[in-house]
């Protein structure tokens, strides 16, 4: 079977090229100037974009964003305490970068719903995703068959529900069977014993 070109796109993105050259060490060069949420005209990797439902046309906008990596890094608190006591280090956040992300681009635009994300790049401060958002009351939305299950009312803020495929595999929800018994029909059914 023939490969295509979107196969061979996949392929080098496996592997980024890290080297000073490369175009990926100046693009992330460029990001870190830029501001946290970028709208952007097109897909970085458009191989990725195009299976989580991306199209190129009206409705439909991809905005790069980013976090920082690391743990939860929280406020520290001013009252009087045992240092130990303070609760601001080490601390891992329930939640992954991604599904992270993809919550503080919903609230950037909120006319807006998110579709998938897909990563794009670190550096030694940040993960960079790039967020796939639909317009749900757009009317190429609206009309378009395929697509017009976001415009419902059941899928509002599906991001912020987990609904989205970072936020399924945050949940336990890419895994069936032995060991999977206590995820469904949710985490918090189970009083949290299923992460």
């Amino acid at each position: 079977m023939v490969k295509s070109v979107y196969d061979y796109i996949g392929e080098q993105w496996k592997k980024p090229d890290t080297s000073f050259k490369s175009p990926q060490k100046n693009r992330l060069i460029q990001w870190r100037r830029q501001e946290n949420f970028l709208r952007v005209d097109k897909p970085l990797r458009i191989d990725r974009a195009r299976s989580l439902g991306y199209k190129a046309k009206q409705g439909y906008i991809i905005v790069r964003a980013r976090v920082r990596h690391g743990g939860l890094n929280r406020h520290q608190i001013k009252g009087g305490r045992k240092p130990s006591a303070r609760g601001t280090k080490k601390i891992t956040p329930a939640k992954n970068s991604q599904r992270i992300v993809e919550e503080r681009t919903a609230a950037h635009y909120p006319n807006m719903e998110v579709l998938n994300s897909y990563w794009v790049g670190k550096d030694g401060m940040y993960h960079y995703y790039e967020v796939i958002l639909v317009d749900p009351a757009h009317p190429a939305i609206v009309n378009d068959a395929n697509i017009n299950w976001i415009s419902a009312f059941p899928n509002r803020r599906r991001v912020l529900r987990g609904k989205t495929s970072a936020g399924q595999k945050g949940r336990g929800l890419m895994y069936k069977g032995k060991g999977a018994e206590k995820i469904r029909p949710s985490i918090r059914a189970h009083q949290t014993k299923g992460k």
